[in-house]
């Protein structure tokens, strides 16, 4: 089963999609094309291939096509769910402990900044359909989808884009700096300096595949208000004649989920984060067609297997992260998932 926010197609409401096939790839040297009309998900997992590094890797695929042979309107659903807290894969003192450890790499010269992440653990009851409705609801989002598939199944929340393709313009919109504060995000040269880091990270990526000249930052800073935080993000563009898989291999995984310099940042995510991400910040989107696609950062996601379900946040670290405060910003991003207190 596929369900998408109408956002996705410039609509309002929900859409389930008549689902013709679906593949599952382990790597991406395994993957010719992909279909048009389909929807794509990749795991942080890849990035051990995208890389070439020895990462560790969670047992589902890194790599599912959808193929679609339409959508229809649905109505959205209403049932039974419960979630029960279980632990998390860090502890609070954890956390910002690594936190430290960041602000320490990044003293020492080896970093400038670090993506990282937390992995909440829960026990779930009821229908994980409506835990998506749930969650949209309690925070609109333009990339929100729910996809179940055999014994698993993803529910994001993400409001950051990717890379989104239309005709030979490539577009990339990262995020970088979030408060329940307009004033204060407008006013913080702390997440000004890192979204401006990210940015020119994206820059950079997208300069990779893009015609020499045409890379611009047509957006910056720009704040966007959600139900329950505020967003900072940037936009890049530039022109392209490469295909799918070459952007990805060029761009993946997303900087604004990793840090600078991303081999160096995915490193020490590996490092001091005890979980693997899996799905949690790679992509996913619609494939219309070779020139024409649109892929969202699985950031505010959750992936359940069977009765078990883990949903996922993480901070940038920078020379000037506080840890208490980067804590509780980790703690905001999980309030329209869960709103109870850790």
């Amino acid at each position: 089963m596929l369900i998408l926010s109408g956002s996705w197609f410039g609509k309002s409401g929900f859409y389930e999609a008549d689902i013709e096939d679906i593949k599952f790839y382990d790597c991406l040297s395994m993957v010719e094309n992909f279909q048009a009309r389909s929807f794509v998900v990749f795991s942080f997992d890849l990035s051990s291939e995208i890389l070439d590094l020895t990462l560790k890797k969670t047992s589902l695929p890194p790599v599912i096509e959808v193929k679609i042979r339409k959508f229809r309107k649905i109505r959205r659903k209403k049932a039974k769910c419960s979630l029960s807290f279980i632990g998390s894969s860090l502890k609070a003192e954890e956390f910002m402990e690594r936190v430290e450890r960041i602000r320490k790499y990044i003293e020492e010269g080896t970093i400038y900044q670090v993506n990282l992440t937390n992995r909440f653990d829960f026990e779930f009851n009821g229908d994980s359909e409506s835990l998506f409705f749930n969650f949209y609801r309690n925070q609109p989002v333009p990339y929100g989808f729910y996809l179940k598939a055999f014994n698993f199944f993803i529910i994001s929340g993400s409001m950051e884009l990717f890379l989104e393709r239309k005709g030979n313009i490539i577009s990339t919109k990262p995020i970088k700096g979030t408060s329940k504060s307009l004033k204060f995000l407008q006013n913080s040269h702390k997440d000004k300096a890192e979204n401006l880091m990210i940015t020119d990270m994206m820059r950079n990526d997208i300069g990779r595949i893009s015609k020499i000249g045409s890379v611009v930052v047509t957006e910056l800073f720009k704040i966007t208000k959600y139900r329950t935080l505020y967003q900072m993000h940037s936009t890049v563009k530039g022109i392209t004649d490469s295909d799918l898989m070459e952007i990805i291999k060029a761009t993946f995984p997303p900087a604004s989920v990793t840090g600078a310099p991303k081999i160096k940042a995915v490193e020490i995510i590996d490092i001091l984060e005890p979980h693997a991400r899996g799905y949690y910040c790679g992509c996913a989107g619609l494939i219309r067609n070779e020139k024409n696609f649109t892929l969202s950062v699985l950031i505010r996601t959750a992936v359940g297997l069977d009765k078990e379900i883990s949903y996922y946040a993480g901070c940038g670290i920078v020379g000037d992260s506080h840890p208490k405060k980067e804590l509780d910003e980790l703690y905001l991003k999980i309030k329209a998932f869960y709103s109870n207190n850790f």
